[in-house]
């Protein structure tokens, strides 16, 4: 107690400086941010820099903060996969697209035929309704990947869960703190919304699901946008 003064410690900072104004004799106090002329009637502390700001600057980003944090290894490595997930489709041969769309469909169709002798699923949906993946597993899995079948009219959302009951995964999708287990595109790596329906994403003009085709689950964490598809498909 005996120092803590800013006078008894010779503090460095930069000392408050509490103005009276001429009416009724409130105090005031000013933003210490360069150039700025804002105060506000009660403090405005940085509880990083411990230094008085006004509402506009009062953020670490806004007054420049000296004590601003650098990013997180774990967001650096997201913000480099979305760089690549970017990078990915703006390489992508435009003339090639619809070339290139049109073996994934030929190749899903092929595919189609031999998983339907070996999927797994719900025995009770209609064979009209049933939309066929080979669904490559988490890297932690033991087994890479599994044949399964889903309804064309569930959401991504059932498909991780009823996926994850075929393939004995821990899903923890409703814990908050915990890594999702998240659907993601076979070509783009980009983890799919989990409440868009599978019967949509199987009829997107561009990059669409393919009955017979591939997806890829993985757990992720809640800022991650997805995987390096590389790691699983081209791989196995």
């Amino acid at each position: 107690l005996e120092h803590r003064s800013r006078d008894s410690h010779s503090c460095p900072e930069v000392p408050v400086r509490k103005e009276v104004s001429g009416s009724g004799g409130s105090t005031s106090y000013p933003c210490t941010f360069e150039n700025c002329r804002g105060r506000e009637l009660l403090p405005v502390i940085c509880p990083q820099c411990q230094k008085h700001f006004c509402l506009a600057h009062r953020h670490q980003d806004d007054h420049k903060c000296e004590k601003l944090e650098t990013p997180k290894p774990r967001m650096v490595a997201t913000q480099e996969l979305v760089q690549k997930i970017v990078e990915s489709k703006k390489n992508a041969p435009t003339s090639k697209g619809r070339k290139g769309a049109k073996n994934s469909a030929t190749a899903a169709k092929v595919a189609l035929m031999k998983l339907k002798l070996h999927a797994s699923g719900d025995k009770g949906l209609p064979q009209t309704e049933r939309t066929y993946f080979q669904v490559f597993l988490p890297k932690e899995s033991p087994t890479s990947s599994l044949p399964m079948f889903f309804s064309s009219k569930w959401s991504v959302g059932k498909v991780v869960d009823w996926a994850a009951s075929q393939a004995s995964l821990k899903n923890n999708n409703n814990v908050l703190t915990a890594k999702k287990l998240r659907l993601c595109h076979p070509e783009t790596g980009e983890a799919l919304k989990m409440d868009a329906g599978l019967q949509s994403l199987l009829s997107l003009p561009d990059s669409p699901l393919y009955n017979g085709g591939n997806v890829i689950l993985e757990y992720l964490d809640n800022e991650s946008p997805g995987v390096d598809v590389t790691a699983y498909i081209l791989s196995s």
